[in-house]
């Protein structure tokens, strides 16, 4: 559990996410991503299709961690790392911060936890839309660089980032 600056007078609270939680982080990811989707003219991007019950099944999976912010009962905020503990980079996917709460720290906050848990030198890699401003500015200064650019499924333009855990 990781304490964070307050927000308002409530404390934020980084804990581990569990299958329960699944409807409301998937609620809180719809939201955060809804903003990306009319952004790039498409809701077929892969955080705005999944399921509640793909997301409760990724939570639980071996090589998956994730993570929740809270601030008292509400969830407002989570992250997930996929292919944890295999050979290759680890998969930093689905940080999503609710519209309302955004710009607080709770994305820094998610980032920071994740990254905790990786061993020292292990990669990590994520993908973001190229018109992505924020999101890309926020993981450069967590140590992400660009290494490609490409289309994804959904035909939507997305840069490809790589940080190495110090």
């Amino acid at each position: 559990m990781t304490s964070l600056p307050d927000v308002g007078s409530v404390p934020v609270l980084v804990e581990r996410l569990r299958p329960e939680h699944a409807g409301e982080a998937l609620t809180v990811q719809y939201a955060a991503f809804l903003s990306e989707g009319r952004l790039y003219g498409t809701f077929e991007i892969p955080p705005l299709v999944e399921t509640v019950d793909e997301l409760a099944a990724d939570v639980v999976r071996p090589d998956t961690r994730a993570w929740g912010a809270w601030i008292g009962p509400r969830l407002a905020g989570s992250v997930r790392l996929h292919g944890v503990d295999g050979p290759g980079p680890v998969g930093f996917a689905r940080c999503s911060v609710a519209p309302d709460l955004q710009g607080r720290g709770i994305g820094t906050a998610l980032i920071v936890a994740a990254h905790a848990s990786l061993d020292q030198g292990v990669e990590s890699v994520l993908v973001t839309g190229d018109r992505s401003a924020g999101n890309l500015a926020l993981y450069a200064r967590h140590g992400y660089v660009e290494t490609g650019r490409e289309f994804d499924a959904a035909g939507v333009a997305v840069v490809r980032m790589r940080r190495l855990a110090p």
